[in-house]
């Protein structure tokens, strides 16, 4: 990729701002039930003046807390991607809505959160952990709407579907790291970065070597120092994985190459990423680490929404470190560069297998350092994909599939092998 001044214009860009909306607006969550979901309607209830949901969107597994938001919010309709849920969602409606009040619509089935994105609303907020996030992705951005996005595994799966329909302004990153960047890259034009540099908390196991990850536990991967977040999403905070797919993120959403973002460690999570700017000016944007911030970020841009999260208490010392990244240790972010740089299909293997080896692991079924080796021979194995600009969703459903189920043989491979 060439220089910033000859690139396509961003999709991401604080300076374009896709049907900017005066009053209220109608937003639709998809994930409502999870963490992103379930802090933005802590952000929406507060703010019932700005944001007004119409409709909502969960795997199935939380029917009682979807029940709940869907009341508090009175929305129009409600959707599960699993549809042997339906029933008892429908039982927990009942529970929550008053005798004689009219129950909201309820969707059912894996097309039910597309179908949602493409409804009557100014944003959609696709809070979906996964690449199941990628249809709503394309549907919301089919449809015109405004994109807060938050599943970063959509747009690294399918970046050249997502840029082929996204609009400039279109998409509002919500990942703390790309709202940093989007923010500070608002102080500058394109031809003044030079760098963006994203950071990382460094997880749990910051500071060992790779034999010293060998024996970690389940119970201490999943104990982040900073964030409260889903199994998946900290898991792939302990090994790296996360930055690793917004590295790629980044490169899709502002147009840099690869070569020109880095990722430094800040154990605090205080500073969220940093633009490097031409004249040797870095805009590092920072906040006590709380998703609202991001997410108020997304549902709103351009306006800010007071009090989203706390803020900084500056009456009150603190210190705030950077370390540069052990890649010996955590070599996730090198092969997330390797993969992004191949493009095509190979992004949606190295996130497909990587969701399969964390789940081997949550299981019991593959060691900590087994998920980086196996994600690695699984992305060794497919090689090179046809380059081009002609992918499909098929491409993507295929490639995953294919990198699932080698990941799944590898992985009770490196079981049995163990055992043995």
């Amino acid at each position: 990729m060439g220089g910033m001044s000859d690139s396509p214009a961003p999709l991401a860009d604080p300076h374009l701002v896709f049907d900017a909306a005066e009053g209220r607006r109608d937003l639709v969550i998809l994930g409502s039930t999870g963490s992103i979901g379930t802090q933005a309607i802590d952000l929406v209830l507060r703010n019932p003046d700005r944001f007004r949901v119409t409709a909502l969107s969960a795997a199935g597994g939380r029917v009682a807390l979807l029940a709940e938001q869907a009341r508090r919010l009175r929305v129009r309709t409600v959707a599960v991607a699993a549809p042997d849920a339906v029933p008892a969602l429908r039982e927990a409606l009942h529970e929550q809505y008053g005798t004689g009040e009219p129950l909201p619509e309820i969707l059912a089935g894996p097309d039910a959160a597309a179908q949602l994105a493409a409804s009557d609303c100014h944003t959609v907020l696709n809070g979906i952990t996964g690449s199941i996030g990628l249809a709503p992705t394309l549907a919301a951005l089919e449809a015109g709407r405004t994109l807060a996005l938050a599943n970063k595994e959509s747009l690294i799966v399918g970046g050249p579907l997502v840029k082929a329909l996204a609009k400039p302004g279109q998409i509002i990153p919500v990942d703390s790291e790309h709202a940093a960047l989007f923010q500070a890259l608002g102080a500058g034009t394109r031809a003044d970065v030079r760098k963006l540099v994203v950071t990382a908390s460094g997880g749990p196991f910051r500071g060992r070597t790779k034999s010293e990850l060998a024996d970690v536990t389940r119970e201490q991967a999943l104990a982040h120092p900073t964030w409260a977040m889903g199994p998946v999403i900290t898991i792939n905070s302990a090994t790296l994985v996360n930055k690793g797919l917004e590295v790629i993120e980044a490169h899709l959403l502002y147009d840099i190459p690869f070569d020109r973002i880095e990722v430094v460690v800040h154990p605090q999570s205080y500073v969220h990423s940093m633009v490097e700017f031409t004249d040797g000016s870095t805009l590092a944007q920072a906040t006590p680490p709380d998703m609202r911030g991001p997410i108020a970020i997304g549902l709103g841009w351009p306006a800010r929404v007071p009090d989203a999260a706390p803020a900084f208490d500056w009456s009150k010392a603190s210190s705030w470190e950077f370390f540069p990244l052990d890649n010996e240790a955590f070599p996730s972010v090198g092969l997330a560069r390797h993969v992004g740089t191949l493009g095509a299909t190979a992004p949606a293997v190295f996130n497909a297998a990587n969701e399969e080896c964390v789940d081997a692991f949550l299981a019991g079924r593959l060691p900590f350092n087994g998920i980086m080796d196996t994600v690695t021979a699984v992305v060794t194995e497919h090689g090179t994909p046809a380059t081009g600009t002609s992918l499909t969703v098929a491409d993507v459903l295929e490639a995953e599939t294919w990198a699932r189920a080698r990941a799944r043989e590898l992985s009770a491979k490196a079981t049995a092998e163990a055992r043995a």
